[in-house]
């Protein structure tokens, strides 16, 4: 263009990766707060396997952290049946502490 020689960049085709919740956060975050990582990611197409692998340890730290926590607070199926209230405002609390781990520990870092 004119004087200036810029590069005709073009990346190869991926395939195309449903992401869950904790992928997308982690791509929002990424886009912006970290945009040179993001764009560092993006142009060495390893983005998608990135957002993989968050959306897949965020998965299984809530699960093994859903029956830790279940056995700490006592959120058992006899709960469940002689006071359900009780019952639900516990995973409640459970699901929202575990869901600030997983987004300060994976989304944020």
């Amino acid at each position: 263009m004119g004087e200036y020689q810029i590069p005709n960049l073009t990346l190869k085709n991926e395939n195309e990766v449903q992401l869950g919740k904790y992928g997308l956060m982690r791509r929002n975050y990424l886009q912006q707060h970290r945009p040179i990582l993001f764009t560092n990611l993006l142009t060495s197409q390893t983005l998608n396997q990135h957002l993989l692998e968050i959306e897949e340890t965020a998965n299984q730290r809530k699960e093994l952290l859903m029956k830790q926590l279940m056995e700490q607070m006592e959120v058992t199926e006899e709960l469940k049946e002689s006071n359900q209230m009780e019952w639900i405002q516990r995973m409640n609390n459970i699901e929202e502490t575990i869901h600030e781990m997983i987004t300060k520990e994976l989304i944020y870092s």
